[in-house]
């Protein structure tokens, strides 16, 4: 009996030093990250029959198990990956929110700075100091321009370094966690039954840090091992080898960084960018691919529409030298990049046949290999067959012809308007030359007897305007006269010697444009008589020659200020202004900047709860760990006593 009840004593002693040791073990651990409480299983030896029964023998410890619940830790990963993607994609957006919102470092004020520069110098046409201030007020929105896309690209620059950082930081902690998979096996080899408690949760753990990097799923193997996998399934690890994730230029877009995968003993895969979701490198890739491009893309479509339509207007006008305006600013035109795994060496020719029509997209042409070519717009995945060279699409007029020869395996992005604010300038430098006057001029015969009026015109083209290279008083290139109260003859006056008759008999309706006739005849004026004219009453067209005290192109300058150059859908007439448009965009990313954080904030709120749930059913409480520690040590003493007990039975015996 003695030496049963010593086995037995010896069996609590035992069990109770590994619940104080455990404990222990979960005291000292409270503060470690990942960690999981442990707690000792018990069961009782198996009895010993007797004639009077059955009598036990003690316990014994089966083994040590931790306090972990899959369906919790899944919660908290599915939370924590979606925070930490809001959490980056915010902090870049931020930085691209202050930028354009900004009051004073914004486009909004150099924009009017500008404008304001147009109206001092048609307030005083013949001022050549009020027309160096416009042109140095356009160098001056040009270098804004400049500055916010350098700025966007710098972003550019610093999310494509963090996505190579978060590559090297992923292919660290696979190759961890391949290392604590070897050791996982190397515990289970020695005891195929007992959980290696501590490395699984340090394998926890790091999942829990990879997690945050990026989207995971894991799978448990027969062997005990955990495998990684992101994507729609690429690998990461498997057992005991990593793969490696590399940063790569994109084949598409040399501009962008790409993520590689490279599996021992093959070749480099470039993953698409919509595999890459969750964690810091999720939100940065996002947000390159959704806010930075857009941003960037939109800011160049504004100054290629600014740039477009001022030089446009800036043409039909007259300098102060009497000759036509040339292109006040320099215009960016559509960069096309072939893809770095294309062969043929052939590109697309591409020009901006509409501004107005611009979208702020990017797009991507492929080929079937049998010249049938397809151009996907990438803000919203439309796509459309080129049936035509050249083609207008969006406003970006596309000739494939000298694709002829390219393979089917080919494809080039377009990209219309990123560089529009980077390479936006000032083409001229010479104040004499800022074009304010309109380059003809309308006259009324001081014989007339009728009390028709004519306006002084516009001019539209002026690349076939029949004027005269010196005015003529009294033989002006164009003359319209009138037959009757109801018709008139257009007469080209250029060589008086020999005029020749334009258009006869024009039937005459008072305030309809005479250029362009009713006719085919269009010389790229807009003229128009009102009013009650008398046969043999005489209108002219002549040369604006001296006229540098005329100001009409430069209010007509001015009047772009306010005019919708933008925003045009496919049929449609523009719908924006320069500022409109720069609005739009800061409210777009505004707006998704909000987006993102709410999200965030929720997806943290929810990653808290998640973690709270957790760690209420994991993690180390101290109150109840001194409870048990209290509970072992009284157990301890109780089994120490049986075992003096014991002893004090053998030597009775002993005795007798």
């Amino acid at each position: 009996m003695g030496t049963s009840l010593l086995s037995i004593g010896i069996t609590g002693l035992n069990a109770a030093q590994a619940g104080i040791l455990t404990t222990g073990h979960n005291i000292a651990n409270a503060s470690t990250p990942g960690y999981s409480r442990q707690q000792i299983q018990q069961s009782t030896n198996i009895p010993e029959l007797t004639s009077g029964g059955y009598i036990g023998q003690g316990t014994n410890v089966d083994t040590v198990t931790r306090s972990y619940n899959q369906y919790l830790n899944l919660q908290v990963l599915g939370s924590q990956t979606n925070a930490a993607e809001m959490s980056a994609y915010q902090a870049q957006i931020s930085q691209i929110d202050n930028l354009l919102a900004d009051p004073t470092a914004g486009l909004s004020p150099a924009l009017a700075a500008f404008f304001k520069g147009v109206a001092d110098a048609t307030a005083n046409p013949t001022s050549v100091a009020g027309r160096q201030s416009m042109i140095a007020q356009g160098q001056a929105l040009a270098a804004r321009f400049q500055g916010l896309d350098k700025r966007l690209t710098e972003i550019r620059d610093g999310t494509n370094a963090q996505i190579g950082s978060e590559v090297t930081t992923i292919n660290s902690l696979a190759a961890q966690l391949a290392d604590v998979n070897q050791r996982i096996i190397a515990s289970q080899a020695v005891s195929s039954t007992q959980p290696a408690n501590d490395l699984l949760d340090q394998r926890d753990q790091l999942i829990n840090k990879l997690n945050k990097e990026v989207r995971v799923s894991t799978t448990i193997q027969g062997d005990g091992t955990l495998s990684v996998f992101i994507g729609n399934g690429q690998p990461l690890l498997v057992g005991t080898q990593a793969s490696i994730m590399q940063a790569v230029p994109d084949p598409a877009d040399p501009q962008k960084t790409a993520v590689a995968f490279k599996i021992p003993g093959s070749a480099s895969v470039v993953l698409a960018d919509s595999l890459i979701t969750g964690g810091n490198l999720g939100g940065l890739v996002s947000f390159r691919d959704v806010s930075l491009d857009a941003a960037q893309n939109a800011l160049g479509r504004i100054a290629t529409g600014l740039a477009t339509a001022f030089n446009q207007q800036h043409q039909l006008g007259q300098d102060l030298n009497g000759t036509l305006g040339g292109a006040f600013f320099t215009v960016d035109t559509p960069t096309v990049f072939a893809n770095s795994l294309n062969t043929s060496g052939a590109v697309p020719t591409l020009s901006i046949a509409s501004v107005a029509a611009l979208t702020g997209s990017d797009y991507l042409l492929t080929n079937d290999g049998a010249n049938n070519f397809t151009l996907h717009r990438l803000s919203d995945g439309t796509s459309t067959a080129l049936v035509a060279a050249p083609q207008t699409v969006d406003g970006v007029s596309i000739d494939v012809t000298p694709l002829a020869g390219a393979g089917a395996a080919e494809s080039w992005l377009i990209e219309p308007t990123r560089y529009g604010a980077r390479n936006i300038g000032v083409a001229i430098t010479d104040p004499n030359a800022v074009a304010l006057a309109t380059p003809i001029r309308t006259t009324i015969s001081a014989s007339n007897t009728g009390d028709a009026t004519i306006d002084s015109g516009t001019v539209t083209s002026t690349a076939s305007a029949p004027l005269a290279s010196t005015a003529n008083a009294a033989n002006p290139p164009i003359k319209i006269v009138f037959n009757s109260a109801n018709d008139y003859t257009i007469w080209d006056n250029t060589l008086p010697a020999a005029p020749v008759v334009l258009e006869a008999a024009i039937p005459y309706v008072s305030g309809a444009a005479v250029f362009p006739t009713p006719g085919a005849l269009d010389y790229g004026y807009r003229i128009k008589i009102n009013g009650t004219p008398q046969a043999g009453d005489t209108f002219n067209v002549d040369a604006n020659l001296n006229g540098v005290s005329d100001n009409r192109n430069g209010l007509a300058l001015g009047q772009l200020q306010t005019k919708n150059l933008l925003g045009a859908q496919p049929g449609g007439q523009p719908t924006a202004t320069l500022q409109t448009a720069y609005s739009q965009l800061v409210s777009q990313i505004g707006s998704k900047m909000n987006e993102v954080q709410v999200t965030g904030d929720a997806q943290q709120t929810l990653a808290d709860q998640a973690q709270t749930a957790r760690d209420s059913f994991s993690a180390v409480n101290l109150d109840e760990e001194a409870a048990n520690l209290l509970k072992y040590q009284q157990a301890y003493q109780a089994s120490a006593r049986m075992m003096t007990t014991a002893n004090k039975l053998f030597d009775t015996i002993l005795q007798i």
